[in-house]
């Protein structure tokens, strides 16, 4: 596509988001996620997988009629068989199913978010001295689709330190919006948990975005809305194996993942997709 029509369509698709009440109208999709009125549910399955060609044999409820809900369903489990852990000593998996964005190395505070457009990892951990712990590491971003499974699991072994919940606005997250909103994920609402492992400090990051209608993790349960105007810091001394689930979104967004310097070198590619449980390292 020529780069000027596809500068302007991406143009056309922010610039509405800009000047809509975002938190509101993402409180209202989260509402209507856990509705279990059965005409509705039901028709909104239906149209969704239709739309976004869902595979449901990979779940362990593989019938629509099993949900009670359209959050239910989108936050569906998988059978275990679906997303095997691959072997390895010391070996980094993918956190989440989704479309590897970006990924490369940390370069002093900066990482790559699209062409043109760097992000501070300061500002994006609002938390100077842990930020220091990622200069010259590592990053990848990975970008879940509605279509995908949407829970996200631990890398590696670690064991959780803390739980942060940084208040923010709630841009998509999807291709457009990183190719034209600078600093983006610096601006979003996440959840930055922090771990050490064997190589030192790791984030996982969970970036909120428009009609993202909660996050959810294991330790809190969910944090997302009621939405809040202040940074929560949780903390934790809690061992959590390579594979755990974590936590998981309603509706698509992303997940960044932060290792330190020492961290095994991650073998991928941008813009390859990447299943949780697969190798990364």
């Amino acid at each position: 596509m020529n780069s000027i029509i596809r500068k302007l369509l991406d143009y056309l698709l922010i610039i509405p988001v800009s000047i809509i009440p975002q938190r509101f109208l993402s409180s209202q999709v989260h509402r209507l996620a856990q509705t279990e009125t059965i005409w509705f549910k039901s028709f909104l399955l239906r149209w969704f997988c239709r739309v976004y060609k869902v595979d449901l044999s990979e779940a362990i409820k593989s019938e629509l009629d099993g949900y009670k809900s359209f959050n239910e369903f989108f936050t569906r489990k998988l059978k275990p068989e679906a997303r095997p852990i691959t072997p390895g000593a010391g070996s980094i998996i993918s956190p989440a199913d989704g479309l590897l964005s970006q990924s490369g190395m940390i370069k002093h505070d900066l990482l790559y978010q699209a062409k043109a457009y760097y992000y501070s990892l300061r500002d994006l951990l609002t938390d100077s001295e842990l930020a220091d712990s990622f200069i010259d590491g590592q990053f990848a971003t990975i970008y879940l689709a509605p279509r995908d499974y949407h829970r996200v699991h631990m890398p590696l072994d670690g064991k959780l330190q803390r739980i942060l919940h940084v208040p923010g606005r709630l841009w998509p997250v999807n291709p457009p919006s990183v190719r034209r909103v600078s600093s983006l994920f610096t601006r979003n609402e996440r959840v930055i948990l922090e771990f050490d492992t064997e190589y030192g400090k790791m984030a996982l990051i969970m970036v909120g975005a428009l009609f993202v209608g909660s996050i959810t993790t294991i330790f809190t349960d969910k944090l997302t809305p009621p939405y809040q105007n202040a940074i929560k810091i949780h903390d934790y001394s809690e061992k959590v194996n390579q594979g755990m689930e974590i936590g998981r979104f309603n509706l698509g967004s992303t997940v960044i993942m932060l290792l330190a310097a020492n961290a095994p070198r991650l073998n991928i590619q941008e813009a390859q997709s990447v299943q949780m449980g697969e190798k990364l390292s």
